[in-house]
C-alpha cells in the first residue's frame, strides 16, 4: 500500500508534460522578444532616432490586461472551490478584458499614426509597431484559448477534475505570461524613448 502512495506522490511531483511544453514555448517567446529589444537598443544608439511619448491607450491596456489576468486567477480559484457561477463569470470577464486590450492596442496604433509616427517611418516608430504588434499576435492566441475555456465552461457539465484543472492552469500560465510580457515591453519602450 505504501508503495502505491509513493508512486502517486512521485507522479504528482513531476512536471506535467503539457506544462513542460508550454514552458519551452514561453522560453522561445522570451528569446524572440529579447532579440527584438536588443535590436531596439542597438538601433537607437545608431542615431536618427525620433523620441515620442507612448499613447495613453498603451497605459490603459496595461491596466486592462492586469485585470484580465486577475480574472483568470479568480476563475481558477473559484473552479477549485467548486463555485461554478464565479468560475464562469470570471472566465467571461477575462475574455472580455482580453478583447478590450486588443481594442486599446489598435487605438494606440491609430494615435501613433495620427501623431505622425508611421509604421514605415522613423525606426523608433517601426520598432514600437513591431514589438507591440508581435505581442498583440500572442495575445490573440491567448484570447482564443480563453474563448475555448469559456466554451468548455458552458458546454460541459461542471465537475472539478485534475485533467480540467491542468488545462485551466496551462491557459492561465500563458495568459499571465502575456500580461507580464506586456508590462515589461511597455516599461522598456518608455525607458528607452
Amino acid at each position: 500500500m505504501s508503495n502505491i502512495k509513493l508512486t502517486n506522490s512521485y507522479n504528482r511531483s513531476k512536471l506535467h508534460p503539457h506544462k513542460f511544453a508550454l514552458y519551452v514555448s514561453l522560453a522561445s517567446i522570451i528569446m524572440m522578444f529579447a532579440g527584438l529589444t536588443s535590436a531596439f537598443v542597438v538601433r537607437r544608439a545608431a542615431g536618427n532616432w525620433l523620441e515620442f511619448y507612448m499613447p495613453n491607450q498603451f497605459y490603459y491596456s496595461a491596466v486592462v490586461i492586469v485585470l484580465s489576468s486577475l480574472s483568470v486567477h479568480f476563475s481558477i480559484r473559484a473552479y477549485k472551490k467548486g463555485n461554478e457561477a464565479l468560475y464562469k463569470l470570471f472566465m467571461i470577464l477575462a475574455a472580455i478584458l482580453g478583447f478590450s486590450f486588443m481594442i486599446l492596442q489598435y487605438q494606440g496604433w491609430l494615435t501613433l499614426d495620427a501623431g505622425g509616427i508611421a509604421i514605415d517611418g522613423n525606426p523608433s516608430g517601426s520598432f514600437v509597431y513591431a514589438i507591440s504588434g508581435l505581442h498583440a499576435a500572442h495575445v490573440l492566441g491567448g484570447i482564443a484559448v480563453l474563448l475555448v475555456c469559456v466554451l468548455r465552461a458552458f458546454t460541459t457539465t461542471f465537475k472539478v477534475t485534475e485533467r480540467r484543472l491542468i488545462r485551466l492552469e496551462i491557459s492561465a500560465i500563458y495568459w499571465h505570461f502575456v500580461d507580464i510580457l506586456w508590462l515589461y515591453l511597455l516599461f522598456f519602450m518608455i525607458w528607452q524613448m
